[in-house]
C-alpha cells in the first residue's frame, strides 16, 4: 500500500473535543481536517463507534481519517456513549439510543464553523451497521453513506444466528464486547473521574451473550436495526462495500434491490476489512474510490462514479482448498443493476448420488452426520488471517450426503445465491441443515464455494417456527450465500448436505436421521454469461493511505487453530487463539493490548456433550496507570435449555478491583 504524505490540502488534527448532546452527555471527538478549513469550510465525515478513537483500532482508522482530510474533508471520528472517552453506559449493540445520538452528531457537525452543512457517513462493521441505521432516521444534514462488512438484517444473516441456527461467532464476538463494555475511560482526558467512570461502566455490564441468546426468533429486539424492515426509511445515496470472504456480503446484493436511493455496490475477495487493507488481495485503492463518492454527494462533482455500473464484484478463479489465501485469482466484472437481467438460472437434480440434467426416478436417500461434521468449515467471518477460510472439503464430505455432478465440458462463471430445493423428512421435531456447494478438481480436492444453513424449524418463517412433524415429507429451499465464482472445464460440483455443522453452528439437541427424496430436489444456479464490457471497466487505483499515527509494535498479531481428537473419550476439540498483540500510541504514550482464546469441544454421537469458551484480555496503560479486563463466557445446553456462565474481572495496577459472575439458564425455543 502506497503512503501518501503530500496532499491537496494541509491537515491538522484536534486530538480531542466534546460534543455535548441535548440531555448533557458529552461524547469524545477526534478531528481530522484542513488547515485552512474555518477560511474554506468543507463538508464532514463521521465515524461513530465503541472501538475508542485513540487506541485499539485508531493505528490503521488514523489512515482513512488523515487521508479524506488530506483531501477537502473534516474527518470525524466520535466514541459512542459509554465507551472510550465519553460519557455515559453501553448496554447493548445498536440501541435507539445509540441511533438519536448519532443524529444528534450529525446535526453538531453540520453547525460548525468549518463545515458546509453536508455530511456523510462511515463505517466498516459496526460502523457499517449503525450508518445505515442513523441513515434510516433521516437527520437532515446526512447526504451520504458507505457501509462496509454490515449487513441490513440483525436476525437472519448477522454473526448471531444464521439461517435461525446459532452460530459460534454469537459467543466469540459477546464475550470480546463483553470485554470492550468495561474499559474505562483515559484520565488523561477525563481527568480523576475515570475511576468513578469505569467503576460504573463495570457494574452496569451485562453479559450480551445471554441477552443474544434469549431471542431465538425475528422478534422486536432483532427487527430494531434491520433496515430491510423498511428500506424505504433510507433517503441518502448507498455505497456498500465488502468481500466473498467476509460474513457479511449477502448484504450487499439486498441492499442493492431493496433501496430506491443512488446506490452502488462493491464486493472484492477478501475478508473483514476495507478494501485498501484487503486479504485476501487483490487490494484496490478504496480510499481513492471513496473520495470519488464523497466529491460527488458532498461537493456536486462530477468524478463518474455514478455513470458507471451499479455492482462491481471480483469473479473468482478455482483454487485449491486452503484455510489461507494471500491472494484469490480473478477478474473484476459489473453489472449495469440489480437484480440483473443478464443472469440465467441453470437447474440441475439431485438425483442418487449425481447431479444431472434430467430428473431420475424417485428414491429416499437416509442419513445422518457425526456431530463432529464441520471441522473444515473455517471461521463464519474470516478476516484475512491465518486459518481462517475453509480447508479441503473431503473430510467433511465424506461425513454427507453428496451428490456430484460429471465432470464438465465447459467451464461457467455464477453471480448470486445459488438455492438447493429439498423434499425431505427427518425423525426428530428439531433439526437442522447445512448445504455446501464445492468444486472438485481432478485430483479430487474438494474447494468450498459457498453454503447455508437451515434450522428445519424455520423453514416458513424465522418469527413463527413451527417444528417438523417426524416422518413427514416436507419441501424446503435453502438459500446458499452468495457468490461470484467461475467453474473450469473439467471440474466437478458437488452438493453436500449434513444434520449439522460443529463448530460454525450449535448442534439440534438429538441426533437426526434426514431422509432426502431424490429426483424431486434440485439445484439451481444463477449462471452469467460473459459481458464484453468487463474488459472496458475503469481499473481501480492501487491502495493508498495516509500516514499510520506513530506507533511501537511491541508484541505482533498472532493467530492459530487446531484441531485435537481423544482417541478415548471420542471428544474433538477446537482451539483458536486470537492475540492482537501490544501496542504503543506514540503520542499519548498509551500502551494496550488485546487478545482471545476459543475452544469448542463435542463428543462422537452426543450434541448435548457440545461446549464453547471463549476468553479474552485487554489492557490499557500508561507509567503507573495499568489496568486490565478479563473476561470468560461459556456455553453448554440440555435438551431443554442453553447454560450461560460468564465471568468479568477488573484490575489496576495488577490488584483485582471488580468481579462479577453471572449465570443463565435460557430455554431452547426451537433450536
Amino acid at each position: 500500500m502506497k503512503i501518501v504524505t503530500a496532499f491537496p490540502r494541509e491537515v491538522r488534527e484536534i486530538g480531542n473535543t466534546w460534543i455535548t448532546l441535548a440531555d448533557g452527555c458529552r461524547l469524545a471527538a477526534r478531528i481530522w481536517l484542513p488547515a485552512d478549513a474555518e477560511k474554506i469550510p468543507v463538508p464532514a465525515l463521521l465515524e461513530y463507534l465503541p472501538y475508542r478513537k485513540r487506541d485499539f483500532t485508531s493505528v490503521a482508522n488514523s489512515q482513512m481519517h488523515g487521508y479524506f482530510a488530506g483531501h477537502g474533508y473534516a474527518s470525524v471520528r466520535v466514541d459512542r456513549r459509554g465507551s472510550g472517552d465519553s460519557d455515559g453506559l453501553m448496554f447493548d449493540e445498536y440501541l435507539m439510543q445509540e441511533l438519536t445520538d448519532g443524529a444528534e452528531i450529525i446535526a453538531w457537525l453540520a453547525k460548525q464553523p468549518w463545515c458546509t452543512g453536508k455530511v456523510g457517513m462511515f463505517g466498516s462493521s459496526w460502523g457499517g451497521f449503525n450508518a445505515l441505521q442513523v441513515a434510516a432516521l433521516r437527520p437532515p444534514a446526512l447526504k451520504a453513506i458507505v457501509t462496509s462488512c454490515s449487513t441490513d438484517d440483525r436476525f437472519a444473516d448477522d454473526m448471531h444466528y444464521m439461517g435461525g441456527c446459532l452460530l459460534n461467532d454469537n459467543l466469540m464476538w459477546g464475550s470480546t464486547a463483553f470485554s470492550f463494555m468495561a474499559r474505562p475511560p483515559d484520565p488523561a482526558l477525563v481527568g480523576e473521574s475515570w475511576r468513578e467512570m469505569w467503576m460504573q461502566r463495570l457494574e452496569d455490564t451485562e453479559s450480551l451473550v445471554a441477552t443474544w441468546m434469549s431471542h431465538h426468533r425475528r422478534d422486536a429486539y432483532w427487527k430494531h436495526g434491520s433496515v430491510c424492515e423498511d428500506f424505504s426509511a433510507i433517503q441518502c445515496p448507498v455505497y456498500a462495500v465488502g468481500g466473498w470472504a467476509d460474513g457479511y456480503s449477502n448484504a450487499i446484493p439486498r441492499l442493492l434491490a431493496g433501496l430506491k436511493v443512488p446506490r452502488k455496490g462493491l464486493i472484492g475477495p477478501w475478508g473483514h476489512r476495507w478494501g485498501h487493507m484487503a486479504v485476501p488481495g487483490p487490494a484496490m485503492g478504496m480510499l481513492q474510490e471513496a473520495v470519488r463518492w464523497w466529491d460527488h454527494w458532498l461537493k456536486d462533482k462530477d468524478t463518474g462514479l455514478m455513470a458507471e455500473p451499479m455492482l462491481r464484484v471480483w469473479m473468482q478463479d478455482h483454487v485449491p482448498p486452503k484455510s489461507f489465501y494471500a491472494e484469490r485469482p480473478g477478474r473484476w466484472v459489473a453489472e449495469v443493476s440489480w437484480p440483473s437481467g443478464r443472469i440465467g438460472s441453470r437447474r440441475w437434480h439431485l438425483n442418487a448420488g449425481s447431479l444431472d440434467d434430467a430428473a431420475a426416478a424417485e428414491r429416499a436417500l437416509t442419513h445422518t452426520s457425526p456431530t463432529t461434521i464441520g471441522e473444515g468449515s473455517g471461521e463464519w467471518c474470516p478476516y484475512g488471517y491465518q486459518a481462517e477460510m475453509p480447508s479441503d472439503q473431503r473430510e467433511d464430505d465424506g461425513n454427507s450426503l453428496c451428490f456430484d455432478a460429471a465432470p464438465l465440458a465447459e467451464g461457467f462463471e455464477f453471480l448470486g445465491a445459488p438455492v438447493v430445493t429439498l423434499d425431505l423428512a427427518v425423525d426428530k421435531p428439531v433439526a437442522q441443515l447445512c448445504v455446501r456447494l464445492n468444486g472438485v478438481a481432478p485430483d479430487g480436492a474438494s474447494t468450498r464455494l459457498t453454503y447455508g444453513v437451515l434450522n428445519l424449524t424455520h423453514r416458513d418463517s424465522h418469527e413463527h417456527p413451527q417444528a417438523m412433524v417426524p416422518g413427514k415429507r416436507t419441501r424446503v429451499r435453502v438459500q446458499l450465500n452468495d457468490i461470484a465464482h467461475a467453474v473450469p472445464k473439467g471440474h466437478r460440483l458437488r452438493v453436500a448436505i449434513s444434520t449439522g455443522y460443529w463448530p460454525l453452528m450449535w448442534p439440534a439437541p438429538e441426533p437426526v436421521t434426514l431422509t432426502v427424496f431424490t429426483g424431486a430436489s434440485t439445484l439451481d444456479l444463477p449462471v452469467r454469461a460473459p459481458r464484453e464490457e468487463d474488459k472496458r471497466l475503469r481499473p481501480f487505483d492501487p491502495p493508498e493511505a495516509a500516514p499510520a499515527e506513530a506507533h511501537v509494535e511491541k508484541r505482533p498479531y498472532a493467530r492459530s487453530r487446531r484441531h485435537s481428537r481423544d482417541m478415548i473419550t471420542g471428544e474433538h476439540a477446537i482451539e483458536a487463539v486470537k492475540d492482537r498483540g501490544r501496542i504503543l500510541i506514540s503520542k499519548i504514550d498509551l500502551e494496550y493490548s488485546g487478545g482471545g482464546r476459543e475452544r469448542y469441544s463435542i463428543r462422537l454421537g452426543d450434541p448435548l456433550s457440545a461446549k464453547a469458551v471463549s476468553l479474552y484480555t485487554i489492557t490499557h496503560g500508561r507509567g503507573s496507570w495499568q489496568v486490565a479486563i478479563e473476561t470468560e463466557t461459556i456455553v453448554t445446553a440440555t435438551k431443554d435449555n442453553f447454560l450461560v456462565t460468564a465471568k468479568l474481572e477488573a484490575y489496576e495496577s495488577g490488584v483485582r478491583v471488580f468481579s462479577k459472575t453471572w449465570d443463565n439458564r435460557i430455554r431452547r425455543d426451537l433450536i
